[in-house]
Formats: C-alpha cells, structure tokens, sequence
C-alpha cells in the first residue's frame, strides 16, 4: 500500500461514469477502483465540478448523480476548502500559472496533505509545493 495520499480531479469522475469515454472510461474505472485500496480524499470542489458536468451534459439524471456522488462519499473523505484556500490559489495563480480553479483544487489538495492529485488537466510530471500532478491517460 502506498504511503502517498492521492485525489482525483473531475475528469477521472466524469470519465468514471461515461461509457462512451472509451479507454478512458475503463482507465477511470480502474483508477477509482484502485483508489479505494489507497488513502484517497476527493475536493468537495471535484465532487461539485463532476455533479454539475454529469448533468448539465446529460450523461445522467440528477438523481443518479446524487447516488454517485454519495456513494463516493462513502469510500472517500470529503475534503473542504478551508478560508485560507482562497488565498493560497490567489498566490498560485500569481506565482504558478494556474488557472483559478484548478489553483483552488490544488490549494485545497495541498491543505490535506495530498501529495498526488490525478487530473489530466495539469502538466503531468510537475511538482508544485509537494503536489505532484499525474495525468494517468497520457
């Protein structure tokens, strides 16, 4: 078992739940699979992000997204933003390139002692403060 702590950002749960995603699909499924065996938190701000693109694409009702989601939050801690996740994004945006949301997402990640947040949103490979970004399609 793995001493990092890890999170998934919202394309591995979109992905998760698409069948027509393909590979990616299967991958998703995988990662949260295996996730399940590790210590794995999800960002309330991915679970929000995922609820919002879930339904507002029409990949599942509202009600089925509310049963994901509840289920995840089952088998993984919530982590929520703290007041000062406001400002550590802010600063990453100035000093990092980031864009806000995912400085927010990664400032969040950071505040909970995660140390891999997968996303394919991210450079893959980078280390920003402790956080190492995995894109886990490439």
């Amino acid at each position: 078992m793995s001493t990092d702590r890890i999170t998934l950002d919202t394309n591995i749960l979109i992905y998760a739940v698409d069948r027509d995603a393909g590979t990616r699909h299967q991958k998703a499924m995988a990662i949260v699979d295996d996730a399940v065996e590790q210590d794995c938190v999800l960002i309330l701000q991915a679970l929000s992000e995922f609820f919002s693109g879930a339904t507002r694409k029409g990949k599942m009702p509202i009600g089925d997204a509310r049963e994901q989601i509840r289920d995840w939050q089952i088998l993984f801690p919530t982590i929520l933003p703290k007041a000062t996740t406001l400002n550590i994004a802010i600063n990453a945006v100035d000093n990092h390139r980031l864009s806000f949301w995912d400085a927010m997402l990664w400032a969040a990640a950071k505040q909970a002692g995660v140390t891999i947040l997968m996303s394919e949103d991210f450079q893959h490979g980078r280390e920003l403060e402790g956080v190492h970004f995995y894109n886990p399609f490439l």
